[in-house]
């Protein structure tokens, strides 16, 4: 559209006029800088978060650093100018626990090939939203499933940012006692996730950040930390840049990771979008008009963030605190993608942040996560145990894709016991009979 200019004439819409179509949104340039620098603040926690849990993986933390801020812009950019949605990317909370925790330390394979297991899953999801076989993925899977998940990855993330944060340790009595309350780190911890508890009550912007950088502070005078800088030229990339081993990713093995990590990132996409979406009032009819467009941003970023050196991307959640400020395009993502740039030259302050430091934001969001259980129909127990089940085992195994796998197989067996197959979608059937053919095989869901 044209404006009108001070002397009556009219002007050509301007670059970020036609670009994000900002007036027909009902929008300024203001505002939506402003919802993007909000956004970046509530999600800025995951550039200090992420290469603290990939290191313990064994992956270099300067150049996971680079990687997390730069996979973060460039799919921030992609969501910004392709589907013009004010939704930001980074690398996903949860997988990479999963990709940690479980794939590195837990079943043994290197981080070159945990790396080509996301870099095959992100082609998969790119395919299957290119051929339109999302819809009928996700259609298929019972929405007691979906919760189920994302329920189950916040008890996973809770148990492991408990331990991190010394607030839980091993008893061979009872396999998991309490820590030390007496420690420095642990004390530290507990007062971070009480700092983001009342910041977040409180409504304040960043309040995980807040919290992880007061107990990086504090911990330098009452931990013995060692101050390592503010800023800097950023760490090179090249230890983990095109690092991956897709040969390794394709062994056995890794198949049911490569499916775990499909079936999570899917459903966490399509649900962060669609709930961002809804709340910035961008639905038509129920449905996303770009959806596609937007789950393409997400994938191709899965796909780069692998070759740059990290675990699965995807959408924020946290892109509603912009949205709330306002945001409705694109201009909001890209701003997010330029403060995540600006992030890349302070590398010496987020090798300065300990574990505990970011435990606080880890307990904090896995509580959030744990919302989705009042959305489970209590009433129908054929939806509800297979849920409980998927949800339970997460934690108790230490390993999202048992969790997954015995979830589809009780949700399975327990509908065709009951005399209610009918209710059961053509894709629960494979995944659970996959999942079971490999516990028959091996023993293992691994």
């Amino acid at each position: 559209m044209d404006l009108k200019r001070d002397d009556g004439l009219t002007r050509p819409p301007g670059f970020l006029e036609r670009t994000f179509a900002l007036s027909a949104h009902g929008t300024t340039v203001r505002t939506e800088m402003l919802a993007g620098l909000t956004t970046f603040l509530t999600m800025a926690y995951i550039v200090f978060v992420n290469p603290n849990i990939l290191g313990d993986a064994g992956m270099p933390k300067g150049a996971v650093f680079v990687a997390t801020c730069l996979v973060a812009a460039i799919g921030s950019l992609v969501m910004a100018f392709y589907a013009n949605y004010p939704i930001a990317l980074a690398p996903g909370m949860g997988l990479n626990a999963y990709f940690a925790y479980v794939v590195v330390l837990q079943m043994g394979y290197t981080w070159q090939a945990a790396l080509g297991a996301v870099f095959i899953s992100g082609l998969c999801f790119m395919v299957v939203t290119l051929t339109g076989l999302r819809r009928i993925i996700v259609e298929g899977i019972p929405r007691s499933m979906r919760i189920a998940i994302t329920v189950g990855i916040g008890l996973f993330l809770a148990i492991i940012a408990l331990k991190s944060a010394g607030v839980v340790t091993a008893s061979p009595a009872t396999f998991v006692t309490l820590g030390d309350l007496h420690k420095p780190s642990t004390v530290l911890a507990v007062l971070g996730f009480l700092i983001v508890a009342v910041l977040s009550v409180r409504k304040v912007r960043g309040a995980l950040l807040a919290g992880i950088l007061t107990v990086t502070a504090l911990s330098f005078i009452v931990a013995d930390n060692t101050f390592q800088g503010v800023a800097s030229l950023p760490p090179s990339i090249a230890p983990t840049l095109f690092a991956l081993d897709i040969k390794g990713a394709l062994s056995g093995g890794l198949l049911n990771v490569i499916l775990v990590f499909f079936l999570v990132e899917l459903f966490d996409a399509t649900g962060t979008l669609m709930g961002v979406a809804n709340r910035a009032g961008l639905l038509t009819e129920g449905k996303m008009e770009r959806l596609d467009k937007a789950l393409m941003a997400d994938s191709s970023s899965i796909f780069v963030g692998s070759l740059l050196g990290t675990s699965s991307t995807t959408a924020y959640l946290e892109s509603a605190s912009g949205v709330e400020e306002g945001g409705r395009t694109g201009l909001t993502a890209a701003t997010v993608a330029i403060l995540f740039l600006a992030c890349l030259f302070f590398a010496p302050l987020a090798g300065s942040v300990p574990a505990y430091a970011t435990a606080p934001a880890l307990f904090y969001v896995a509580c959030l996560m744990l919302h989705e259980l009042v959305d489970l129909d209590w009433d129908d127990l054929t939806e509800v145990l297979p849920a409980c089940v998927t949800a339970l085992l997460m934690p108790f195994t230490y390993s999202i894709a048992n969790g997954v796998a015995f979830g589809f197989i009780t949700y399975a067996v327990i509908k065709l016991l009951t005399g209610r197959f009918r209710d059961v979608k053509p894709v629960v059937w494979v995944i659970a009979g996959v999942f079971l053919f490999k516990f028959v095989a091996t023993g293992s869901a691994h």
